[in-house]
């Protein structure tokens, strides 16, 4: 029997309790259980000079790592005392055959209520790298989120040089004002929510804000060594451009999958993604120190933090004197707000090991082909209402021009119990119902249609998707997740796609696997799964603001017809809606 690592982890959200195994990984063979106890709170958090009562987990924000390693079985119990509704994604966690513990709320579960508790339960297989976890309903991942560190195999290695010391490093927003609240009443008036008050690095905003210069992430390094730093994109609405000054970073993992190693001096990193680099310090530095920064990457119409959140490298060990070393320090150059060339070069640089310890296993060929456009719209506003959208409208998002209605009630139960009657349909279109120059002058009709419609696939289906972003109402990248799948991205490009031509120029050799990818401004982005996980599974665009507005859809996959190709029963303390 393969040796692997049973990991006990209890979450407990606002007034809360938590166990979690940080030695896990450090542990040999067999089924061993850590067990590590942690007091959890509502915790009043301070930054920027304002201070305010907030979810978190474990008292901490960002929240507690969850490290693991490959073919480990991870238990989570989240036991909820806040006042909201809850549920805990892991996002990128492939969930094979553990559907029931994927998190999205409405889709594979109902959420946890005050005062009650469930236990997530799934095995780690064939991943390796950084992923996140996070909230799933509403906004409330603005403050729950936390790593997950997946190690490789025991006495597996890295296919790179091993690093000196490995560093996350999320990068978040902080609101002063209840997310709940901005985006409550967005929602009731239509119009765009207001926005974030400043970037984060590891929940701090640093030097560049006002009241905010001792709440400054530091990395000490020591010279000519290499570091590893895991970096996750956990805000809510923004893309990121991100560098170190004077240094050069070396790509090595995106979303939990090795890639080709190449070097760049700018990161681009969406919501949702993670991206793994080396850094390797200078030889002969002994106390200097670098400014990094991060700031927005953005093409729409509409408002957006364009601030920059700033920490410090730092040389030596930190001393008393070197608390406001980033005072005068040179900010790193990044490219601007609306580079969409840059961004389009970089992510063109993303490919897969392909080799025989790593392959890719892209489909050759494809059972189902769809194509969906993406993009912002408008809904009617309800009578004798002001709506403050385009128009007198309100702002809607939609694929296909389906803007995605929540259920009452879990997706995933209501297909496994084959109750689906007045949940969902399984009509959701596989191509534009109206074409048009989709990133040509906008059509005069930006109203969308709503809906609970979901695609459904026989198991084993090989899909290609095409998604083409639209220009309705300004035409924006939108970062979109897949649930319980990686894919490959095997083409991309501007403007309009081509079904006559693009195709040819798709990569089917070493296309970079993921499960978030940005659909280009003004482009559009083709991706190939085999559809080999039964369940229910979400897929939306990772701006909290278009999610809440309905850009979203999911994928039921049937069951196969051998018994490892089935969805087994939920578990017994699935949460009642």
């Amino acid at each position: 029997m393969a040796a692997y690592l049973c990991m006990v982890a209890i979450f407990i959200i606002g007034s809360f309790s938590w166990v979690f195994p940080e030695a896990a990984a450090s542990a040999s063979h067999g089924a061993v259980t850590r067990h590590y106890n942690l007091n959890i709170r509502l915790q009043k958090v301070t930054r920027l000079c304002h201070t305010k009562s907030m979810l978190t987990v474990n008292g901490k924000f960002p929240g507690p790592r969850i490290v693991a390693r490959e073919g480990d079985r991870v238990v989570v119990k989240v036991v909820n005392h806040s006042p909201n509704n809850v549920s805990i994604h892991w996002h990128g966690i492939r969930q094979l055959r553990s559907g029931w513990y994927d998190g999205p709320a409405y889709i594979t579960q109902c959420p946890i209520q005050s005062g009650r508790s469930y236990v997530y339960n799934f095995t780690i297989t064939g991943q390796r790298g950084t992923l996140l976890w996070h909230a799933h309903i509403s906004w409330l991942r603005a403050t729950i989120y936390g790593p997950i560190v997946i190690l490789p195999k025991l006495n597996a290695s890295y296919p790179f040089p091993k690093p000196h010391k490995e560093v996350p490093i999320l990068f978040g927003e902080w609101w002063n004002a209840d997310t709940e609240a901005v985006i409550n009443q967005s929602l009731q008036t239509g119009a765009g929510p207001n926005v974030s008050d400043a970037y984060t690095i590891n929940g701090l905003p640093g030097p560049l804000y006002n009241c905010s210069a001792n709440e400054t992430f530091k990395l000490n390094v020591k010279p000519g060594k290499t570091y590893l730093l895991r970096l996750i994109n956990a805000a809510l609405n923004d893309e990121l451009f991100f560098r170190i000054a004077n240094h050069t970073l070396t790509v090595v993992e995106a979303d939990a999958v090795y890639v080709k190693p190449f070097q760049t001096d700018v990161l681009l990193i969406a919501p949702g993604q993670t991206t793994n680099v080396l850094l390797k310090t200078h030889p002969n530095a002994t106390s200097a120190s670098f400014l990094m920064a991060a700031r927005p990457y953005f093409t729409g119409m509409g408002t957006f933090d364009n601030t920059t959140v700033a920490g410090v490298l730092q040389y030596g060990k930190p001393s008393m004197t070197s608390l406001n070393v980033s005072i005068g320090l040179p900010l790193p150059a990044l490219p601007p707000i609306n580079g969409t060339a840059f961004v389009a070069n970089f992510s063109g640089q993303f490919r897969s090991l392909a080799n025989s310890q790593f392959p890719a296993n892209v489909p050759q060929t494809v059972d189902k082909r769809f194509f969906f456009t993406v993009g912002l719209g408008s809904s009617p506003c309800p009578k004798n209402q002001t709506c403050q959208g385009p128009n007198g409208t309100k702002f809607a998002a939609s694929l296909n021009n389906i803007s995605f209605a929540l259920p009452k009630t879990a997706l995933l139960q209501s297909y496994f119990f084959g109750k689906s009657n007045g949940i969902y349909t399984t009509d959701f279109p596989s191509t534009p119902l109206n074409p048009f120059n989709y990133t040509g002058t906008p059509p005069n009709n930006t109203m969308v249609a709503n809906g609970t419609k979901v695609v459904v696939l026989p198991f084993n289906t090989t899909v290609e998707l095409v998604v083409q972003d639209t220009s309705i109402l300004g035409a924006e990248s939108h970062p979109l997740h897949l649930h319980g799948y990686n894919f490959f991205v095997v083409g991309q490009g501007p403007g309009n796609f081509d079904p006559s031509k693009d195709p040819a120029k798709f990569n089917l050799v070493d296309p970079v696997e993921r499960n978030t990818v940005g659909v280009p401004s003004g482009g559009w982005v083709a991706i190939r799964f085999r559809a080999d996980n039964p369940g229910v599974w979400f897929m939306h665009c990772h701006f909290e603001v278009h999610m809440s507005w309905g850009l979203r859809m999911a994928w039921i996959v049937l069951d196969g017809t051998l018994p490892n190709q089935k969805l087994p029963p939920p578990p017994s303390d699935l949460p009642d809606c």
